[in-house]
């Protein structure tokens, strides 16, 4: 087993995340900043130029969106 290393989720929590009014509803949001940072890792991964460290901070980023994905369906479903 491949064991894969992550900057934990919440190390974003006081700067790369921002609540947004969507239809009279809050939802979960990247600040630009974190939401640019993803882009530039993303693009680095398919160019295969990521380093370790590189890997572990989108492989946490990507763990927080899945988490946010969860979190305003839960929300939008009980609006």
């Amino acid at each position: 087993m491949i064991t894969q290393m992550m900057v934990q989720p919440s190390f974003w929590v006081d700067s790369g995340i921002k609540l947004s009014k969507v239809r009279d509803i809050y939802l979960f949001k990247f600040t630009e900043e974190l939401q640019s940072r993803l882009e530039e890792l993303s693009e680095k991964k398919k160019a295969r130029l990521l380093t370790r460290e590189e890997d572990a901070e989108l492989a946490g980023i990507l763990e927080l969106d899945r988490i946010f994905t969860l979190l305003n369906a839960k929300i939008i479903s009980q609006s």
